[in-house]
Parts: structure tokens; C-alpha cells; sequence
């Protein structure tokens, strides 16, 4: 399109590989009976997930509708900051639902994977909280400087959006794999995240 702002673009650019969450699921399950624990654990999480995964998913479009021709800099801070702080309200409150479920059942090195799954979408919390101050304290008078302040915001959110794919995969495997892959509710998010990756 003419007229389109390019960093605007960029920033919306970066939240393609921004949906979230259990790309990993998308493999098949397994024919046994699995284990009653562990699905039951696996419940516990998954059920957790559709409503993060919306939340994070409409705070992507939100930001992709601002960075739309002519938009006003102080319009794209104020959503990009309340979509900032959307999605870190989802990832800790996917590492709340992970803590809250325990160590994986019968899971070699459970505990440590769990807690590194906390740990990783913590620090995912974190990020996108840094990137609404960050957002919040652009100059939306100077349209030179805010270009260049979503610039740096861009490059910030290219590789967050990376790691967002990667935090619960360590977790996603084997047997925790199998038993979440046979959760409807990830059944739900592993294939809005694939008609996601088809559209954009």
C-alpha cells in the first residue's frame, strides 16, 4: 500500500512468529491408554491455554491494525502498550497454570522441565512488561525519533516472539507430548495456531 509507515509494518511484521503457544502439539498421539495421571495433568495446562492463546492472539492483531497507513503515533503507542501488557498478562498466566499443575507424573526430569517452563514464560512475562514501558516512553511528538524508538521495539519483539515458540517445548515432549496432544483445549489452540500460520 502507498503512504504505508515501514516501521509500523516492521513492527507488525515481528509478531509473525508471535502466536503463541503449543506449535509443538501438532504431531500425532499416540494409541495407548497413556497415563490417567499425567493426562490429567496435561488437562490442567491445556485448559489453561485457549484463553491466553486468544488473548496473545488479538493483542498481535491489535498491533498489525495499528501499524495500518496514516495512523497517529500516540494511537500506536496506546495500543501497542495495552497489547504489551495483554500479552504479559497471558504468558504469566501460562507460567501460573504450569506451576499450579506440578511436575509432570512419571515424566524423566519432570520437575526440572516444569520448572523451566515457569522460568521461561516468567521471563516472557517480563519482556513484553519492558516492551510496554519502552512503548510508553517513545516521543510520539517527534514522528522521527517514535519511528526509530518502534524500530528498536521491532527488533525486541523479532526475538521474543521466537522464544515464545520455544517455552514449553522442552516441556512438550515424549509422553507430556502425547497426553497434551489429546486435550481438546490443545487441540483447539494447536489448530487456531495452524490456520494462523496458513493466513499470515
Amino acid at each position: 500500500m502507498e503512504g504505508t509507515n515501514p516501521v509500523n509494518k516492521k513492527l507488525a511484521a515481528a509478531l509473525s512468529g508471535g502466536a503463541v503457544l503449543v506449535l509443538a502439539l501438532s504431531g500425532c498421539t499416540s494409541g495407548d491408554d497413556g497415563n490417567k495421571e499425567l493426562d490429567a495433568w496435561a488437562k490442567q495446562v491445556c485448559d489453561a491455554l485457549p484463553a491466553q492463546d486468544a488473548k496473545v492472539d488479538a493483542a498481535n492483531a491489535a498491533i498489525k491494525q495499528a501499524a495500518t497507513d496514516n495512523n497517529a503515533p500516540a494511537n500506536v503507542q496506546k495500543t501497542d502498550s495495552q497489547a504489551f501488557q495483554d500479552m504479559s498478562d497471558a504468558y504469566n498466566a501460562l507460567a501460573q497454570a504450569v506451576q499450579k499443575a506440578g511436575t509432570p507424573p512419571g515424566v524423566d526430569d519432570g520437575e526440572k522441565k516444569q520448572k523451566d517452563a515457569v522460568t521461561a514464560l516468567t521471563t516472557l512475562s517480563t519482556s513484553y512488561a519492558g516492551l510496554k514501558k519502552q512503548v510508553d516512553a517513545l516521543d510520539t511528538k517527534d514522528q522521527a525519533k517514535f519511528a526509530d524508538g518502534l524500530q528498536n521495539i521491532a527488533t525486541d519483539l523479532g526475538k521474543l516472539s521466537k522464544s515464545g515458540n520455544t517455552a514449553l517445548k522442552n516441556l512438550e515432549q515424549g509422553d507430556v507430548k502425547n497426553a497434551m496432544a489429546k486435550q481438546e483445549s490443545c487441540k483447539k489452540v494447536a489448530s487456531s495456531a495452524t490456520a494462523r500460520a496458513t493466513t499470515s
